[in-house]
């Protein structure tokens, strides 16, 4: 048991919620916990796949946009691993992923309060104690031990699971799997006689870039099925980017919630394209795959949505339709890899203690309403706030997911939490304005 009252608990330890440790580790008015179930910190170990880069700068690191001075920064990351030079040679702004893992894991190993391997079960609120607060229980994950924390704030950092076909729901996760799981399945992929990447988006297009790699030494058939009208590649010009700026994100929040989702479909290029190098890798691939070949083993196909998936003779059978000519049809392969993305993690016990409490903009999607400083909105007023970091793209815009905007979202929290300006706002920080002023 602790019975002192924290400040604060964080809920889960990804990225934004380890940024968040990191800016108030320091801090002597604030008092802090963290939880996460697994293990260790480590980040999307399923698509730490060799030369794929994350598609923000270095700058995104967990503090620089807060404070560049702060010891958890990548740069001192790169100091302290005698790997400045190395970088300095290297003229890139965007890191490999493994290392952008790596760092996390740094940081994570140093920062205190943070408890990995420690379920959270349940969140109680105390509103009618003489000070509310919120009472966390928590499980060993290796003992089963409970125990119980106090908090004046909860900030909750569930993130996300994977969004696949409910289809395939019982089918061996060694034959049909989600992008998430690839690297942990890759060898039984390779050794297969035919293997189909399902969706778009810069996960489809890795795997399937790492897969045609590996045709130098394996022999498979490979194929692309994508819903979108065609493959094509993020949005990288700078002025576009400003989309992933604060300034943005004041007049996204502030729109009512039916223009904001019409927004969020305008803003796709922005959010589910491909980076223009691994498009053009791919290309290089399949150019030089073709060479002498009749049939280079390789199927892409765009438009086209998969609807079901079956068992048959030892391989699957997929229902398939190509929308825009409304032609419906079946495809065999004997794996498949679904880049179907996400869907919002959000915990059985705040369904069962706050679903009826907080306000909702979309209960059926889980879009909570949401406050422009990251607070759930609840039926009664409170000034012990709970705080969430994630599923925030109907409430914050495009950004809510770029880890470039998650050191500002940090920021703002801090700052709510503690009633003063710890952190200054950088209001000038882009040249377009989204409204007359």
């Amino acid at each position: 048991m602790d019975d002192k009252l924290y400040t604060f608990i964080g809920v889960g330890i990804g990225p934004f919620n380890l940024g968040l440790a990191a800016l108030t580790e320091d801090l002597d008015d604030v008092d802090r916990i963290f939880f996460d179930e697994t293990p260790k910190m480590n980040w999307h170990p399923g698509m730490l796949i060799d030369g794929m880069d994350l598609q923000v700068s270095f700058l995104a690191d967990l503090v620089t946009f807060a404070d560049p001075t702060n010891r958890y920064s990548f740069l001192n990351y790169l100091h302290d691993h005698e790997r400045l030079y190395k970088f300095f040679f290297y003229h890139r702004l965007e890191i490999p992923r493994q290392e952008y893992n790596d760092y996390l894991q740094w940081a994570a190993a140093q920062i205190n309060g943070l408890y990995y391997g420690h379920r959270v079960v349940d969140v109680i609120d105390h509103q009618d104690a003489p000070e509310p607060h919120y009472e966390v229980v928590v499980e060993d994950v290796e003992s089963g031990e409970q125990s119980h924390y106090y908090a004046k704030h909860v900030v909750m950092a569930t993130g996300s699971k994977p969004l696949v076909l409910s289809a395939s729901d019982d089918l061996p996760e060694e034959d049909v799997l989600h992008t998430s799981q690839y690297l942990e399945h890759k060898d039984e992929l390779l050794k297969s006689d035919h293997v189909m990447v399902v969706g778009s988006g810069q996960s489809a297009a890795e795997v399937f870039n790492d897969l045609l790699q590996e045709r130098k030494n394996y022999s498979f058939h490979l194929t692309w099925f994508t819903r979108s009208k065609g493959i094509f590649q993020l949005e990288a010009a700078s002025i576009g980017q400003e989309f992933f700026s604060p300034k943005y994100v004041d007049y996204f929040h502030q729109l009512d919630f039916d223009k904001r989702m019409n927004t969020l479909e305008t803003l796709d290029p922005l959010r589910n394209g491909v980076d223009v190098k691994t498009l053009d890798h791919i290309y290089h691939l399949l150019y030089n795959l073709s060479i002498g070949e009749t049939d280079p083993q390789v199927t892409i196909q765009p438009l086209t949505e998969v609807n079901d998936i079956k068992p048959k003779n030892g391989k699957y059978e997929l229902a398939c339709r190509q929308w825009q000519q409304e032609q419906s049809f079946n495809y065999e392969t004997e794996k498949v890899v679904l880049a179907t993305g996400y869907k919002p993690d959000i915990p059985q016990w705040f369904i069962d203690r706050f679903d009826d409490q907080v306000q909702w903009e979309n209960k059926d999607k889980w879009m909570y309403d949401l406050t422009r400083e990251y607070r759930l909105q609840f039926n009664d007023d409170r000034d012990h706030q709970f705080y969430v970091v994630t599923n925030l793209d109907h409430s914050h815009g495009t950004a809510a997911t770029n880890l470039g905007l998650s050191v500002q979202r940090n920021m703002e929290i801090i700052n709510d939490i503690v009633g003063r300006p710890v952190y200054k706002a950088q209001d000038h920080s882009i040249f377009q304005q989204f409204r007359y002023e």
